[in-house]
């Protein structure tokens, strides 16, 4: 339905002639009785009857009229809700408990009045699609993987340099260290099941385990975190890898530990990916936040993957 003969048919009830209604709308009584004219003809019926006082209201135009301003009513909330800095930011933070999502909680408690929509997508592959296709509007990642490029209408920042952490059960030859150096890692066990080939998260472990001789271990199925530390809880022999800032808690009768790695510190590059078009309000905030609290890590060295994005 043409919503400017709506918009026409309502601006002429409200005025009882359409003389005035022409002048309200800015265009010639011609265009207000072509609208109408059109609009009857769409509907099978007559809205008004001229009288010499100008145009009345038929019984199928009084029925109409509601509807009519309804129609309108959901054209403005329409507009509205993607006008900018209307609209919820949508971003993709890879998962709930990992840095990403608490770096956009920290953006959320800056600018609470900044609406936000949290999504989790698998990859960074994915991640990039649904940016070009609109679908979200920016993406924590770790981005340009071996031989891949970004494409050009992408753009990314490296914004947290997140270190990584070794965690063990209470009975293992490392529980009781301070700290531990990824050399001294060799010839340890560490499990990491959710390892899926080809994704950036793998493609970052496999180059940590290249670089330091590590054996990083992905048998068997992935039942999330839980079953997972159960099973590091109760092994002499078994340890895994987390982010620095990976949110979880466990029993305290798993005792298990959390072991800093220096000398280097293996840092995981997070990055922000978004639309070189995108022209929403909340997209520049959060940039503009990110880029005032990028992190800096105190270590004197740190490592990670030579095609991590350096931007």
């Amino acid at each position: 339905m043409d919503l400017e003969a709506v918009r026409t048919f309502v601006a002429a009830a409200d005025a009882g002639r359409f003389q005035d209604a022409a002048a309200e709308l800015s265009v010639t009584q011609q265009a207000v009785s072509k609208r109408v004219a059109t609009l009857e003809k769409l509907l099978g019926v007559r809205l008004f009857t001229r009288t010499p006082r100008g145009a009345k209201l038929t019984i199928d135009g009084q029925a109409f009229l509601p509807h009519a301003r309804e129609l309108l009513r959901a054209e403005e909330r329409a507009v509205a809700s993607v006008r900018p800095g209307r609209r919820a930011l949508r971003v993709d933070v890879i998962g709930r408990r990992l840095a990403p999502a608490t770096l956009l909680r920290d953006f959320h408690r800056a600018q609470p009045e900044i609406q936000l929509d949290v999504v989790t997508l698998f990859d960074a592959e994915a991640a990039i699609d649904a940016i070009r296709s609109g679908t979200i509007d920016a993406a924590f990642r770790a981005v340009a993987l071996p031989g891949r490029q970004l494409p050009d209408d992408i753009e990314a920042a490296r914004v947290h340099d997140e270190p990584i952490q070794l965690v063990t059960g209470p009975r293992h030859e490392l529980a009781t260290a301070r700290t531990v150096m990824p050399a001294a890692l060799a010839g340890h066990r560490i499990w990491m099941p959710g390892l899926v080939p080809g994704t950036e998260w793998a493609a970052y472990y496999d180059a940590l385990a290249a670089a330091f001789a590590l054996t990083i271990e992905v048998t068997g199925p992935d039942f999330g975190t839980e079953p997972l530390l159960d099973t590091i809880a109760d092994s002499r022999s078994l340890a895994t890898l987390v982010g620095e800032q990976t949110s979880f808690a466990w029993p305290a009768e798993h005792g298990l530990r959390r072991i800093a790695v220096h000398n280097p510190t293996p840092v995981y590059p997070h990055s922000l990916l978004w639309h070189r078009d995108n022209a929403h309000p909340a997209l520049t905030a959060l940039r503009a936040h990110l880029r005032s609290g990028r992190f800096h890590h105190s270590a004197p060295e740190t490592w990670t993957p030579t095609w991590a994005e350096r931007s």
